[in-house]
């Protein structure tokens, strides 16, 4: 049962990776908004900016441990395993 929870916290494919990038994105923006309101002038704004990269460093880490054709070596394995290799 435990394994089939686990599941859900794999990113499996690009296009979830896209979805969680974009939901990082999302509350990284409102948390630079509050930091423009709350901290004016220029640490404010270097506050935002470290928000922004971080949405980057991590977008970007996310891709890369995704595979970028799961189709074909999903395929792969499922005709070797047919073949009984």
């Amino acid at each position: 049962m435990w394994n089939r929870i686990g599941r859900l916290f794999v990113i499996k494919n690009r296009f979830e990776a896209y979805l969680i990038i974009y939901a990082l994105a999302y509350g990284a923006m409102a948390r630079a908004q509050l930091y423009l309101v709350e901290e004016p002038g220029l640490g404010g704004k270097l506050l935002a900016l470290a928000c922004t990269g971080a949405v980057f460093m991590g977008g970007a880490k996310i891709l890369d441990a995704t595979p970028k054709d799961p189709g074909k070596a999903r395929l792969r394995r499922l005709t070797e395993r047919w073949r009984g290799r």
